[in-house]
């Protein structure tokens, strides 16, 4: 199992929500949509707490989040985020699920806006 959480090119939400919970987090929204306007979603969102996880996939394969455009797009997502109050912590598909995010998972978690 550990191989599967740790994979470098994806990850799977449900697996992803058993290990936060078997770690102690309070259970994420998945793809949380945090605009009233704009279809823009957060990979993982504690709303209470205005905390969202983006896992920035693709970024090394030449995908739509590493593109120009795509660097631009998530610039304008994650400005609109901070102006609405929400804190967007960026891990890598095969961070998602080491200790060190969950730990800075936590720690953000101990700070409500």
């Amino acid at each position: 199992m550990a191989k599967l959480l740790r994979s470098k090119s994806s990850y799977h939400p449900r697996i992803v929500l058993a290990w936060f919970r078997e770690c102690g987090l309070p259970d994420p929204e998945v793809e949380h949509r945090f605009h009233s306007t704009r279809l823009w979603r957060f990979d993982f969102a504690w709303p209470r707490w205005k905390l969202a996880l983006e896992v920035e996939g693709g970024i090394f394969i030449r995908g739509a989040h590493g593109s120009v455009g795509g660097i631009l797009r998530d610039m304008e997502k994650y400005n609109a985020a901070a102006i609405l109050g929400w804190r967007v912590l960026r891990v890598l598909p095969g961070e998602v699920t080491l200790l060190k995010t969950i730990e800075m998972i936590k720690c953000a978690l101990t700070i409500k806006p």
